[in-house]
């Protein structure tokens, strides 16, 4: 039940970008690679392709070896307070750049290879000119990137508060309508219809940070949804599920599916007077899952549809899942479609993007 699930236990992000993961060490490996290119294309260079080679191997062996410390001491930079774990991965990077130099200056004195002046502290001390450089160009960019995602993170927080902290007043009104009306001739159907309502409630006013279930739990949302608006619209409304075959623990934002189902609903089945048919289809695909809402297309748009909440959807899923993602909307033929493209994640199992 969405009620009852409990809050996954996920450590803060930290400040610094994830050392370990691709991105970042590719980061590291193209700006070696660049350097080293527009060093070998100066106007002055006198290395050759002999020279160039043993440059690059040099540069992605330190910026690899770089990438992998970092990578096992994030935990403990991390503890520093403020900016200092900026500070740290500095000092870090440099001095890395600097013990490998000297490495390869003894490495070139003892194969007699002259690639760097005999004795000569020149080829230590540009290396790391150039390291605290770009070391600090990079970390100002991973900064400034941390503090663009940080502003994502609190923009989408307060978009998913303020969508969860709305319950539509129509809604409300017409589901205690028919509360009211079923308490003498269905009481059963009065409390069914009351019990559905407090779980909406409860997802819609939930205080999970997280705000991340599973499909399931969306899943059992939207019924109960679907199940108040059947007694309402009666025959008017069908609803056909062809959903079974994804997994049911894939990680899945509180209120993501319900919004699109409400929206089919309202704007596709209610304006008819025969009603229509909601149709809620799931096809899995390797790793990613394809989930479509399909209903009928009224002939002129309704009240209130000014598209807020398709977009609202569409910025949490790629909040949520990443570029991976994509959601489609519009119309085809008679229909209305939604189609999410989701990457399947097991539940806490997100990564940092």
């Amino acid at each position: 039940m969405p009620g009852t699930t409990t809050k996954p236990s996920s450590a803060p992000r930290g400040p610094l970008p994830d050392f370990c993961s691709l991105p970042v060490i590719s980061a590291l490996l193209v700006v070696g690679a660049l350097c080293v290119t527009l060093a070998w294309l100066a106007p002055q260079s006198t290395r050759g392709w002999r020279g160039y080679s043993v440059g690059m191997l040099f540069v992605e062996w330190v910026a690899m070896v770089t990438g992998v410390a970092l990578c096992k001491l994030r935990p403990w930079l991390l503890r520093l307070p403020g900016l200092l774990p900026y500070a740290g991965v500095w000092l870090v990077m440099v001095s890395l750049v600097v013990l490998g130099s000297l490495l390869a200056q003894w490495m070139d004195h003892m194969l007699q290879m002259q690639l760097v002046p005999d004795g000569s502290s020149t080829f230590v001390r540009d290396n790391a000119l150039i390291a605290a450089l770009l070391g600090a160009a990079m970390l100002r960019y991973f900064y400034v990137l941390a503090e663009w995602q940080a502003r994502l993170a609190a923009v989408a927080h307060a978009k998913v508060e303020a969508l969860q902290a709305r319950i539509r007043p129509h809604f409300l009104f017409n589901s205690m309508n028919t509360v009211a009306a079923l308490v003498r001739v269905d009481p059963e159907a009065a409390e069914r219809t009351v019990e559905d309502l407090s779980e909406l409630f409860r997802a819609a006013l939930g205080q999970d940070d997280a705000h991340s279930g599973t499909l399931g739990e969306e899943l059992k949302l939207v019924d109960r949804y679907l199940d108040i608006e059947q007694l309402r619209l009666g025959e008017r409304l069908r609803v056909r599920r062809e959903i079974d075959q994804l997994p049911q623990d894939a990680s899945m934002p509180v209120l993501l599916l319900q919004p699109l189902v409400e929206n089919a609903v309202r704007h596709g089945v209610q304006p008819l007077r025969e009603g229509g048919e909601v149709i809620l289809r799931g096809t899995r695909e390797g790793a990613m899952m394809r989930i479509e809402i399909d209903n009928p297309l009224a002939e002129s748009p309704t009240a209130g549809g000014s598209g807020h909440g398709l977009n609202n959807v569409r910025q949490r899923v790629t909040y949520h899942f990443g570029p991976r993602a994509s959601m489609e909307a519009g119309p085809q033929g008679s229909r209305f479609v939604v189609k999410l493209h989701l990457p399947i994640e097991m539940r806490h199992a997100r990564t940092d993007r």
